[in-house]
């Protein structure tokens, strides 16, 4: 077991003041305060009822549709607005402290059904589907992020929890990474707005090509709420083929200034809020990471360093017209070291690891003019993304000879999306179009393998390196389209239909449109007050990485510029039971069909059977050849605050297959097959809430080694090379994890103290890794032992192969506290 000494004793000093805290706590009061909109105009509404339950307090919007509660005692409650011919609305686990004003922008749904049938609209006061979007799509709550168990304020790990969503990346890391991967998806099948800015970014160590990478990047600060959708997407959103997460933030507090202090074992960050002018609000935020110094401390040999920042000012310029500028990014450097209980082969391949040195930014800007029966959106944004990785064998850094990866490669993204929204009667529309300026630019270089010869000197595997440079500028744009409309008596019967086309000015057909119309068609019916059918069919494209388009052979010639639009095709029904206003039950199938995915050229390997790791995936030529199919069904157990109680609970059974050069179907980098979640979570009341999260995922399939050719290669490359003809045909076992979190708040007159414990893995459990292939060191780790004690080979023929595993239990022990004044 890791030492944990050092942090039962702050534990114990936690413990302590909370238990001397009550006295302070009497009579402190807070403030609930934000706007109320109609979803599909974005008018503000007057008039609208704001109950907090069991507070008995309440208020009514005034003419601009805000809202004001002051003199809310503290703790957690449902937040309940209701109009009429409006579904209800339940925000639930409202923390309200007395050390900020807790700013909540509220949007009410036109009623689907008749006036009159109050029970209806107070079932639908949880349901989070749209007339768009009628299923597969799940909303978390800032608070569900906050107390998340096991999260660490990460969101990328808190949608976890969700159905379908299989985190970490491949080869047993599911505890680590956050490659997010839905219904058996690659996490670059994934898209991700921020306030209706297209953000690529979102974690630190980003895996270029993938999208995936260890640590979160946005601050929960500034969080509102986050709506995960699966499938059945709107035609507004591009280059998606398995989620579209919708990261809403909050308006800063218009009334007084106000912030944040948040001291944990794995870094700081602050935030500070308030009014900037009579008409804006800003919010800001800068984090520094200092897991580095505690991995050190508990003996984990990554050393992870980063800083992030972020800002969010809204300007209301008229009644009609509002402006939101946003910005985020992050310096990242991430190193290996050697633990001190560790083997010479483990030492050995741990300084073998590459370093990674990166930097990225998103900023944007976005105008909302209120028209007629609708809105209009104006969004115009740029990322940059800068990443530099280094490897060398046995840590060789500068020993050229040495060297197996070198990255140097930049990507910038010029966005520009207009979009209409409109509204009238039964009807409901949207139209609009997008334009993409690309850059991306790239020195690259892989040892792969090197040349294998048998005693007569004939040449069994040749020698393999990749090296190129790339330079390329290209246009994105696209067009869409979206009606929807209610339809028999009660309306009980809702059909949606959209169209999108993409094109580009880069690959050889970018400038077919007909080639990649995606026309995509749901409904929803309500079988009866509490019971929900939904169906959607959809058929979606997304344009291969930069990393792919912008490869080159040694010539300097573009290879893939034949490159085709992945396509995948949804087939999704389901069942929604909502048998009161906080509780929602879930059951859906899906089907999902690719076509047109890389392989490899060089291995004949699927993209998707290869999986990711923290370089790059796609720096290779690729044919567009691959096809791939995932189904499987999901249950969703759902239940808001109720009682001092809220529980999620979801299950996924699911196959994920992909095909390669042959045609044959091989399960996927991600084929877990089976996911489970369960959270649960209770307030004692005085401030004290727990926490308890368990994840259960299938063992991930895994390649293994080609013993012969490893063997003679080892010494040239620092790694073992897989038997692609036995791809992805052993697997690892099961992977499980138990998170725990126990929070204390205390509230002053003016400020709140939460003190946290947060436990990964709290109940130590070995979780399987892949192996790691290297030859067997010296005692003393000055060299290769051999077979028969003479120098080592250079083609490793007298070597003592050894596959290493990481049997290691870790916790990972947060202890800290957040202050808010």
């Amino acid at each position: 077991m890791r030492p944990l000494l050092p942090f039962l004793r702050p534990a114990v000093v936690v413990a302590a003041a909370a238990l001397s805290s009550y006295a302070a706590e009497a009579q402190t009061t807070g403030i609930i305060t934000g706007t109320v909109r109609d979803r599909r105009t974005q008018e503000l509404l007057p008039g609208v009822s704001v109950v907090v339950e069991g507070a008995n307090t309440g208020t009514v919007t005034d003419e601009q549709g805000r809202y004001r509660l002051a003199g809310v005692p503290t703790g957690s409650y449902n937040l309940r607005a209701s109009f009429v011919g409006y579904d209800a609305l339940l925000r639930a686990n409202v923390v309200v402290t007395s050390g900020n004003a807790n700013v909540l922008n509220l949007e009410l749904n036109p009623a689907s059904q008749q006036l009159g049938e109050v029970q209806v609209v107070a079932n639908r006061a949880i349901r989070v589907a749209t007339a768009e979007t009628p299923l597969s799509v799940q909303r978390l709550s800032v608070e569900e992020i906050r107390s998340n168990p096991g999260g660490n304020f990460d969101i990328s790990k808190v949608v976890q929890t969700l159905p379908g969503v299989g985190g970490g990346g491949t080869g047993g890391t599911a505890g680590f990474r956050n490659d997010i991967i839905i219904r058996g998806g690659a996490p670059n099948e994934n898209v991700f707005y921020l306030d209706g800015i297209e953000v690529p970014v979102i974690n630190h160590f980003q895996t270029q090509g993938s999208a995936g990478g260890p640590t979160g990047i946005l601050n929960v600060s500034f969080i509102e709420d986050v709506t995960l959708s699966t499938s059945a997407f709107e035609a507004r959103y591009d280059n998606v083929l398995s989620s579209v997460f919708q990261f809403r933030q909050r308006d800063g507090n218009p009334d007084r200034l106000q912030g944040n202090v948040r001291l944990s074992g794995t870094e700081v960050a602050g935030t500070l809020e308030g009014p900037l002018a009579p008409k804006t609000t800003f919010l800001a935020s800068a984090r520094r990471s200092y897991l580095q110094y505690l991995f050190r401390l508990i003996d984990i040999p990554i050393r992870p360093n980063y800083w992030d920042f972020q800002f969010k000012t809204t300007t209301k310029l008229s009644p009609k017209t509002t402006v939101t500028t946003l910005g985020l990014g992050a310096i990242d450097k991430f190193r290996l070291a050697v633990p001190r209980e560790s083997s010479p082969d483990k030492e050995y391949v741990l300084r073998s690891n590459p370093s990674i040195d990166q930097w990225n930014y998103t900023v944007g800007a976005s105008l909302r003019q209120l028209l007629d029966n609708g809105y209009l959106n104006v969004a115009l944004s740029r990322t940059q993304l800068d990443n530099k990785l280094d490897q060398f064998q046995d840590g060789q850094t500068g020993d050229e000879t040495k060297r197996v990866l070198l990255t140097r490669s930049g990507e910038t993204e010029n966005k520009l999306r207009v979009d209409v929204n409109k509204a009238l009667g039964k009807w409901q529309w949207a139209y609009g179009g997008s334009a993409q300026l690309i850059g991306y630019d790239s020195r690259y270089f892989a040892r792969l393998r090197r040349e294998v010869r048998d005693a007569g000197g004939n040449v069994v595997s040749p020698d393999v390196d990749v090296r190129f440079q790339t330079d390329l500028s290209f246009l994105r744009y696209g067009l869409f389209g979206q009606v929807t409309r209610t339809l028999l008596p009660d309306d009980r019967l809702t059909l949606s239909a959209g169209l999108r086309t993409d094109g580009n000015t880069f690959t050889d057909d970018g400038h077919h449109l007909l080639r990649t119309l995606s026309p995509r068609v749901s409904a929803s019916y309500a079988l009866a007050d509490k019971w929900n059918l939904n169906a959607s069919v959809g058929r979606y494209y997304k344009i291969p990485p930069s990393t792919i388009l912008g490869f080159r052979d040694e010539a300097g010639n573009a290879v893939n510029k034949a490159s085709r639009y992945i396509r995948s095709d949804h087939y999704v029904a389901g069942l929604e039971w909502l048998p009161g206003p906080a509780t929602r039950f879930t059951l859906e199938g899906f089907y999902k069909r690719y076509g047109h995915y890389p392989v490899s050229v060089r291995d004949g390997i699927s993209l998707a059977n290869l999986g990711g790791d923290f370089a790059a995936l796609g720096n290779e030529a690729v044919s567009s050849t691959g096809r791939g199919r995932t189904f499987g069904v999901e249950f969703f157990f759902q239940q808001k605050l109720t009682r001092r109680i809220f529980a999620v609970t979801s299950l996924t059974a699911f196959r994920s297959e992909f095909s390669g050069r042959n045609g044959q179907y091989v399960p996927s980098a991600w084929d877990s097959r089976f996911l489970a979640s369960a959270l649960f979570g209770y307030k004692f009341g005085r401030g004290w809430e727990v926490g308890l999260k368990y994840r259960f995922a299938g063992g991930s399939p895994y390649t293994p080694f080609d013993e012969a050719v490893s063997q003679a290669s080892y010494l040239a490359t620092g790694r073992g090379v897989l038997d692609y003809a036995r791809l992805n045909t052993l697997r690892l076992g099961n992977f499980q994890q138990l998170d725990f979190r126990l929070d204390k708040k205390i509230n002053w007159r003016r400020t709140t103290l939460d003190l946290f414990i947060d436990l990964q893995n709290a109940l130590l459990i070995v979780n399987p890794s892949q192996p790691s292939y290297t030859f067997q060191r010296l005692a003393d780790n000055s060299g290769f032992q051999t077979a028969d004690g003479q120098p080592l080979q250079p083609n490793g023929s007298n070597a003592i192969p050894v596959l290493l595993t990481d049997d290691d239990a870790l916790i990972t022990p947060t202890i800290g506290f957040i202050f808010e004044f």
